[in-house]
């Protein structure tokens, strides 16, 4: 009788150390797998943070937001139909409950260190005065804006999304987020325009260096 092999086939190796997908994992947190959820959580909340913060411009606000967010996400896991991708459909959430807090409340202004702190976590900074002050600047001029505009800059022009996606995360047509864009960055031009030719605007972006853009 023949001995069993003492290591698995190379298919089965590269099979179990696949990633297991974000669907895959919402669907055991469906089926009651108590650890999937919590993957979830830790493969997209500092994604969702991202988002949040430049929406809110305050840490405790976002930290809400988010909170709110993945909550929601936990309860409506069930309403998931693969329609769009799951990071997708958790930036929705995270989205909308960042604009319910807009609507309920006018956000504190935010101290500098608080600000810096937060949204530069894991960001290199070449010089941390200039930045601190672009930073504070962006921040204060989106919050002129109206929070569809807000929201739209935000994912397209400081968090790297395309048109598309963001127009997937929005619930709206691509069209309808290009016009938000446009009027959201007219607006932003003149209250920004002395930071235009400064070298370190190019710095105030997300996570993975999506730059801000002028329009």
């Amino acid at each position: 009788m023949n001995s069993p092999p003492e290591t698995p086939p190379a298919a089965d190796q590269q099979s179990a150390k696949a990633p297991v997908s974000d669907a895959d994992l919402l669907t055991r947190h469906i089926a009651g797998d108590p650890h999937a959820f919590s993957e979830i959580v830790k493969r997209h909340r500092d994604r969702m943070w991202a988002v949040a913060l430049r929406t809110l411009g305050d840490p405790d606000e976002a930290a809400d937001a988010v909170q709110d967010a993945f909550v929601s996400a936990y309860r409506k896991a069930g309403s998931f139909r693969g329609e769009a991708a799951v990071t997708t459909w958790l930036h929705r959430i995270v989205v909308n409950a960042c604009l319910d807090r807009m609507r309920r409340k006018s956000v504190r202004p935010v101290a500098d260190d608080e600000l810096v702190e937060a949204a530069e976590r894991d960001t290199p900074v070449l010089d941390q005065t200039a930045e601190r002050e672009v930073s504070m600047e962006v921040s204060a001029a989106l919050k002129l804006l109206p929070s569809d505009q807000r929201a739209a800059l935000v994912l397209v022009d400081m968090m790297g999304y395309s048109i598309e996606d963001a127009a997937q995360v929005l619930e709206v047509p691509s069209g309808t987020v290009k016009s938000r864009c446009a009027r959201g960055r007219a607006k932003l031009a003149p209250i920004l325009s002395h930071l235009r030719n400064r070298s370190d605007l190019s710095r105030v972006s997300s996570a993975k260096g999506a730059q801000l853009r002028d329009g």
